[in-house]
């Protein structure tokens, strides 16, 4: 969508419980987006924040044309957030990013780079998140190496919610990416279009705290191994295989001993046989059952997000200082 022969850059930022941080990220985001040759819109998606957040944008509403409010019912989450902005994005290219000020505003120019060069994807790589300690670096390491082991699609190291996508892109995930269970990067490196990345350091976050509690985490990580691999779903047929050449090695050795020595294997042996192998089958139910709960959810049909209004000026007004933002 061009205006006054300028294409329009959207900004999609999610927003839960983030107060604090909201003024710094409008003035230092809306500097940066004045100084690039596209128009945009600024799209704040307030995921149920239960803290002032929505006050503050509403404000910012009322005072700058530029910014969109999309204001969800409850909280449905950050990936829900995302597509939501997707969704109401009019942009030519479209970005997502955090309001927390780890993703950068300064990446901006460079993405528009690679937007006027063609390209219909950009993933934003991390390199380094000061506000992550060691064992969250590992851990995050080694979800994308298990991923690639498991998944037909091969995903960059590190991706992160922070991404750039085309109109076209964007149009494919609106129509038809809508799964309720969702892996939102994922989805946008499976995509095709000429693709590239772009390197940034994450910033530690200028107030607040993460929402992405372990628990959190853990379940996003098992859903997203879960929506782009059907792996392990056979891994009961690997383990049976296993188990039956176990059971007939422990056959042989049965038989040698009663043969040689004149008395089977021990009793010790069958209970530590059994132990494992009713393990690894709770372990294939247990794997079942988490399909089955995101075809549960799939099969339900409700909607991804449901939004109580969206809110726009489309009158221009000096936008100046806020004062609640100042607070």
């Amino acid at each position: 969508m061009e205006k006054d022969g300028k294409k329009l850059l959207s900004v999609v930022v999610s927003v839960y419980n983030e107060e604090l941080v909201l003024g710094d990220f409008y003035m230092e985001t809306k500097q940066i987006l004045e100084s690039i040759a596209w128009d945009y819109e600024l799209i704040f998606v307030n995921d149920g924040s239960q803290d002032t957040s929505l006050l503050k944008l509403e404000e910012l509403v009322k005072r700058d044309v530029h910014v969109r409010l999309v204001n969800f019912s409850r909280n449905f989450g950050h990936e829900a957030a995302m597509i939501a902005g997707i969704d109401y994005s009019r942009g030519d290219g479209v970005i997502c990013m955090d309001a927390d000020l780890q993703h950068p505003p300064e990446c901006i120019p460079k993405v528009i780079e690679k937007f006027e060069a063609g390209y219909g994807v950009i993933n934003l790589i991390r390199t380094k998140n000061k506000d992550a300690g060691r064992l969250k670096n590992v851990t995050s390491a080694g979800f994308y190496k298990v991923l690639n082991l498991l998944s037909p699609v091969k995903f960059e190291a590190n991706a992160s919610d922070f991404i750039a996508i085309s109109k076209s892109a964007a149009d494919v995930l609106r129509n038809e990416y809508r799964e309720k269970v969702r892996f939102l990067r994922g989805y946008v490196q499976s995509l095709g279009f000429p693709k590239t990345s772009i390197s940034y350091e994450a910033k530690e976050r200028r107030a607040g705290e993460s929402k992405y509690s372990i628990r959190k985490l853990m379940k996003f990580s098992v859903n997203s191994l879960l929506c782009f691999s059907d792996m392990p779903l056979k891994l009961g047929v690997y383990s049976g295989i296993f188990m039956a050449m176990v059971g007939l090695i422990l056959m042989i050795y049965t038989i040698y001993s009663k043969v040689v020595y004149g008395t089977p294997s021990g009793y010790a042996t069958i209970v530590v046989l059994l132990c494992f192998m009713f393990s690894l089958l709770m372990i294939i139910m247990g794997i079942i059952g988490e399909y089955i709960a995101i075809l549960f959810t799939e099969v339900k049909g409700r909607p991804i997000y449901i939004v109580e209004r969206v809110e726009e000026n489309k009158e221009l007004e000096d936008c100046g200082e806020i004062p609640c933002l100042r607070k």
